[in-house]
């Protein structure tokens, strides 16, 4: 197979075992909807790395390193002179950030990743010291410290050269921070629990509705909008946990998604969607190539004419243009009959983008064309 084909048969393929026949697929709500209220946090803070090999930050050019340091030792009791100038290579100014996931209690341990901020060469081997990690509204949440865990390094050698390995510059500490207070949600104190759509579709949540309240009852869900759906939850609350199992892995036929056609101009890969359709237009593809090469003669002078004998160059230019044929789309050709037909003339998926862009410029293509 020609491989400047590969990405329009990859598309077929995908068509026929995907796509070439609609089949309604059920999936659970708990796959295609996220409780509202429910949803991580995100934390940041401010931190020293200790502990580095001569790694740190160049404190003469970083003041702020400084200035942490102080204002930590004054915390620990110890006072330094005000002419004093620390020059700490084993320590690093980072910012520390976390993700609070939902009901995440008090005491329960969460990952956090640490960043230099400084001119630090590598975080490699050192020590968070205790930071606070605040949310948006300000409020400590969290408390981290730990040994890193950094993935990168860096080598130096002493005429100059050196070599990097990934990022060195940024770790990890698994089970970091410990959680010091909790992030109140409303899955308790609502009269009613909200589904919100992964995707914005007014089919799937009119379908959502109708398969809650074959399950639940009549009233049950009410959709508000095309991406949001409402259930009416217990009054006890102890009772909620339960229910949301039930909802969650009740089954849903989600609704068809828009007719897309995405292109990579970059690697000329075009992914198709189900549904793309083309009204009546007729196509033709060709390519003009031109070839110059280069073929140098030598040049020999008369005899007894005073001349020498020179390399003289010359160019053959030759140009040819491929007899492709005119195919014809008639209206509501589908998917299929579109890559059959660009195949058949021998077109590359880079020719392709072009066919589409074409008809959509045409108006003929009737399917939303998105080039990455």
């Amino acid at each position: 197979m020609n491989k400047t084909r590969i990405a329009v048969t990859i598309a077929l393929a995908l068509t026929m075992l995907l796509g070439g026949t609609p089949v309604a697929m059920a999936e659970r709500i708990k796959d295609l909807a996220q409780l509202a209220g429910v949803r991580d946090n995100q934390l940041v803070g401010y931190g020293l790395v200790v502990g580095l090999d001569g790694t740190g930050d160049q404190t003469s050019q970083t003041q702020f390193t400084i200035q942490s340091i102080r204002n930590m030792l004054n915390q620990l009791g110890v006072t330094l002179p005000p002419t004093a100038n620390p020059q700490l290579k084993n320590v690093a100014a980072v910012i520390v950030h976390a993700n609070l996931p939902p009901f995440a209690k008090s005491g329960s341990a969460i990952d956090v990743t640490v960043s230099s901020i400084g001119n630090a060469k590598s975080l490699r081997g050192g020590s968070l010291v205790m930071t606070p990690l605040k949310g948006a509204d300000g409020a400590v949440y969290a408390m981290a410290q730990g040994n890193l865990v950094v993935g990168g390094f860096g080598v130096d050698g002493t005429d100059g050269s050196s070599i990097t390995v990934n990022v060195p510059s940024v770790g990890r500490i698994p089970n970091g921070a410990t959680v010091e207070r909790e992030v109140a949600t409303p899955f308790m104190a609502e009269d009613y629990l909200t589904l919100n759509l992964h995707r914005n579709d007014f089919t799937t949540a009119s379908r959502m509705v109708e398969a809650i309240d074959a399950v639940l009852g009549d009233s049950s869900a009410v959709a508000v909008d095309g991406s949001s759906v409402r259930v009416v939850a217990p009054v006890d609350p102890a009772q909620r946990v339960a229910f949301m199992s039930l909802v969650e892995n009740i089954e849903v036929a989600p609704g068809d998604a828009p007719a897309k056609v995405v292109v990579n101009s970059r690697t000329g890969t075009v992914v198709i969607g189900n549904k793309v359709m083309v009204s009546a237009a007729a196509v033709t593809h060709g390519s003009l190539t031109v070839t110059i090469s280069n073929n140098p003669v030598v040049s020999q002078p008369a005899p007894l004419s005073g001349g020498q004998t020179a390399v003289v160059p010359k160019q053959d230019i030759e140009v040819a243009q491929a007899n492709n044929r005119m195919f014809l789309f008639n209206p509501g050709v589908s998917l299929d009959d579109i890559v059959q037909a660009v195949n058949g003339v021998g077109a590359a998926p880079g020719d392709l983008v072009a066919i589409l862009e074409a008809l959509k410029e045409a108006g003929a293509l009737r399917a939303e064309l998105i080039v990455i």
